[in-house]
């Protein structure tokens, strides 16, 4: 995965949302740049385009400002979205509640009916980051995402960590339908030699 080169592509536009804090435009230029950038509260939106695997779609990431004077401004911008990515700061938990009720929110837009969601579990890689298994149930995922696919994927916007296996996973669940993507996690699971039960565990925390 790298920059948009100069041979046109098709594009799938991506949402990246999140509270301020949570490190999302750091996350972005992490993964384009491969650089750790200085960044400052985004007043607005960073628009950044990401090149994608062989013969796939690009993504068009939509970075928006998540502080609370921006957050009614979310729903002007998911016009089109063909995948929504939600960060959340794993270390932070005492605003753990305040990310759920906003996440729930923005997934009751009707343009976004349907849409994968992949949560970026940042900063897993400081002490005292909660799991993605924590995160997953903290955030009330499996409530939050009937109908849609969904995954929770652990990230550091510092080392880079987990930031490309995020994005090629919103790449996956763009293109393949939700029945699908169940089904590969079974049979995944299974050639693991993993019981029902840790199967049912994954499909409800996106593994």
């Amino acid at each position: 995965m790298g920059t948009h080169g100069s041979v046109p592509r098709k594009q799938a536009q991506v949402l990246m949302l999140g509270l301020n804090g949570s490190g999302k435009t750091t996350l972005l230029y992490k993964l384009k740049y491969n650089e750790s950038v200085v960044t400052v509260p985004t007043v607005g939106f960073n628009v950044e385009s990401l090149e994608g695997e062989r013969n796939g779609p690009g993504l068009t990431v939509w970075d928006v400002g998540g502080q609370r004077k921006m957050r009614p401004h979310w729903k002007h911008h998911v016009h089109d979205t063909a995948g929504l990515m939600f960060v959340v700061d794993s270390r932070d938990e005492e605003r753990l509640d305040e990310a759920r009720r906003e996440l729930h929110r923005v997934l009751r837009y009707g343009s976004l009916r349907g849409v994968p969601l992949v949560v970026l579990a940042n900063k897993q890689d400081l002490p005292g980051a909660l799991s993605p298994e924590t995160l997953c149930l903290k955030l009330d995922l499996k409530g939050a995402c009937v109908g849609r696919a969904w995954f929770v994927q652990p990230c550091s916007g510092a080392t880079g960590s987990g930031l490309e296996d995020g994005f090629r996973r919103m790449m996956y669940l763009i293109k393949t339908p939700l029945r699908q993507t169940q089904e590969d996690i079974r049979v995944k699971m299974r050639s693991k030699g993993l019981s029902f039960t840790a199967a049912k565990r994954a499909l409800l925390c996106g593994s």
